[in-house]
C-alpha cells in the first residue's frame, strides 16, 4: 500500500511539474516603430505585431506608456499557441518634436513585462524635413 501511494504521489508531481513548463511566447516581428519624419497632424496608428510561440494561450493583461500622447489597444482575447496579434499604439502627431516613448506589455507570457519603443519625430509647419541630401543650390 505504501508503493502505491508513493507511486501515485509521484506520478501527481511528475504531471504538475510538466504542466508548470508550459508557457506562452511572445515573438515580434519588431520591438521598435520607427515613425521617422512626419508632418504635424499626420495619422499616428501604427502597428507592433506577435506570434506567440508558446505552448499555452498567451493573455495580455494590459498595455500602457510612458505617456499620454501615445494610446495602446491591447488584443480583446487570448492568443493561441501559433496565432498572431497585434498591439495597435496611436502618437498625438500634433505635439511637433522628438517621438520617444515606451509601450510595456503586461501578460502570462515567459516575459511577463515587455517594453516595446516608438520614435521619430513630429515636424513642426515651419520645419523642413531632412532628406540627407546636399541642399546647396548652384
Amino acid at each position: 500500500m505504501k508503493k502505491l501511494a508513493l507511486i501515485a504521489i509521484l506520478a501527481f508531481v511528475g504531471f504538475n511539474s510538466a504542466m508548470a513548463q508550459k508557457t506562452a511566447k511572445m515573438q515580434f516581428k519588431s520591438e521598435t516603430i520607427d515613425y521617422g519624419e512626419i508632418k504635424k497632424g499626420s495619422d499616428g496608428v501604427r502597428v507592433f505585431e506577435f506570434t506567440n510561440t508558446g505552448d499555452i494561450d498567451l493573455v495580455i493583461t494590459n498595455v500602457t506608456s510612458s505617456c499620454g500622447c501615445t494610446i495602446p489597444k491591447k488584443p480583446d482575447g487570448p492568443i493561441k499557441p501559433g496565432a498572431s496579434g497585434k498591439i495597435e499604439v496611436k502618437y498625438d502627431t500634433n505635439r511637433p518634436g522628438p517621438i520617444r516613448k515606451t509601450v510595456t506589455v503586461y501578460s502570462n507570457a515567459e516575459e511577463p513585462t515587455k517594453a516595446l519603443k516608438i520614435k521619430g519625430r513630429v515636424l513642426d509647419d515651419e520645419t523642413p524635413k531632412t532628406d540627407g541630401g546636399d541642399t546647396d543650390t548652384k
